[in-house]
């Protein structure tokens, strides 16, 4: 199963565009989205990707609360399962405990991973380039034993994506 994360798009839905292409050009077959998307048309770039997504409302996203029955956008933090796994999702990094298999927050538009007490941190980065010329993102794949997190980020200035990649024993 492969899963692209995002977070922190801002009013950029020329870079949001392209990291979901990027995404699921890579494979992924659901899209996370973290908050602070700030425009519907962030929104309508999550829906028309035809993937199965689901996003909440970061600290900026106020003027979309008013959309959450048009879009699968959510108060935080929002549990949801895929197949056998429970995600927690959340913008702010308030709730970073050990209640589901995987925790995804945004808001500090830094790219974080970590695997402890048997639950998996990721926050993906900034998608917008707000804080450094990077677009940010991440496809999380969960095989049977082990969870890969490959980072993608792009220098706004070129087109090519560049990749790390992070392995962590699934128990």
């Amino acid at each position: 199963m492969k899963i692209g994360i995002l977070s922190d798009s801002h009013s950029r839905s020329d870079y949001t565009e392209i990291v979901i292409n990027h995404l699921k050009e890579q494979g992924a077959q659901f899209l996370v989205h973290a908050g602070d998307l700030c425009i519907e048309d962030n929104l309508k770039l999550l829906h028309n990707s035809k993937l199965v997504y689901v996003t909440v409302f970061g600290n900026n996203d106020y003027s979309l609360l008013g959309l959450s029955d048009k879009y699968k956008i959510k108060k935080e933090p929002y549990y949801f399962k895929i197949k056998d796994i429970t995600f927690k999702l959340m913008h702010l990094p308030y709730y970073l405990n050990s209640d589901s298999n995987i925790v995804i927050f945004g808001h500090t538009h830094e790219f974080e991973c970590s695997y402890t007490n048997n639950t998996l941190f990721i926050n993906p980065g900034e998608v917008c380039a707000r804080q450094k010329p990077l677009s940010e993102c991440v496809l999380l794949e969960i095989k049977e034993n082990e969870y890969i997190i490959n980072y993608y980020f792009r220098d706004i200035n070129t087109n090519n994506f560049k990749k790390e990649e992070y392995k962590y024993e699934r128990k």
